[in-house]
């Protein structure tokens, strides 16, 4: 890993504001709107990754939800899909730090070295360079979450045992938090999206694995960690459902929005 090597933002001032202030003030307004959240810290989420005026809020709803593990949780692996560059398996940036308006977040480097043993994870700084799915998700983790490493994936051509493995590896305890970063169906009509996406939304809610890319662009992160979940005996919970005929845009072509949390289940001590 280049230590001296930081990850510059790609879509601010596109995808959510470009200045400091700008930032903080729209993501904490998102956040107030959003609610408390849950009662338990969620161990994932399933947060959408449009350019905030679309998918702002619904990403708040998930993001709330770890506001009470703020002081517990110190590493985030989050996984996203490539939108430009081609990719077998996943890919680890080479950097040492990522960068958004709100500062610097530092990268796991140890424990991606360790990721990097497996046959289907690579390093690529071309895959993450322009990549906006993991960008978006940071200024809203930076703002929930005091200091914390990141471990940041660009998901490509993998399977769900493949991205599964992954998980393990890192899966951690409470200090851990996994984001995935997916919307939902693209540019159909606003009833047919709400149709689309409720069932992927119950499939989801049901750990049952996605069987397109045309349910979720991010389908193959989200079932791998639906493998993980079923395995580790997790509950999934949809905490906020719309697409952009809701947010911002008209209704002949929306993409939809989803947010997920996925619970561990405790045991009761008697």
């Amino acid at each position: 890993m280049d230590e001296l090597s930081i990850r510059s933002p790609a879509v601010a001032g596109m995808f959510y504001p470009g200045s400091l202030s700008s930032l903080a003030n729209e993501v904490n307004n998102f956040l107030a709107g959003a609610g408390i959240g849950l009662v338990t810290a969620p161990k994932a989420l399933i947060v959408p990754h449009a350019g905030y005026v679309y998918s702002g809020a619904v990403a708040a709803s998930a993001y709330a939800c770890v506001a009470s593990a703020r002081d517990s949780i110190r590493r985030v692996v989050l996984l996203g899909p490539t939108h430009r560059v081609a990719v077998r398996g996943l890919a680890l940036p080479m950097s040492a730090a990522f960068a958004t308006p709100l500062g610097q977040v530092p990268l796991d480097t140890e424990a991606m070295a360790g990721l990097l043993n497996l046959p289907q994870v690579q390093q690529s700084d071309a895959a993450h360079a322009l990549e906006h799915s993991l960008e978006v998700q940071l200024p809203f983790l930076q703002t929930v979450l005091k200091e914390f490493k990141l471990i940041p994936l660009a998901v490509g051509m993998a399977s769900d045992v493949e991205v599964a493995e992954v998980l393990d590896l890192v899966w951690g305890g409470t200090e851990t938090l996994i984001v995935i970063s997916s919307d939902l169906s693209h540019y159909h009509p606003y009833a047919d999206a709400q149709r689309l996406d409720r069932e992927t939304a119950r499939q989801i809610v049901a750990l049952h694995q996605l069987a397109s890319h045309e349910q979720a662009c991010g389908a193959t992160p989200v079932n791998g960690l639906l493998l993980c979940a079923r395995q580790r005996g997790l509950k999934a919970q949809l905490l906020d459902l719309r697409n952009s005929g809701d947010t911002a845009g008209d209704r002949s072509r929306v993409v939809g929005y989803g947010a997920f949390a996925l619970i561990e289940e405790v045991d009761d001590v008697q």
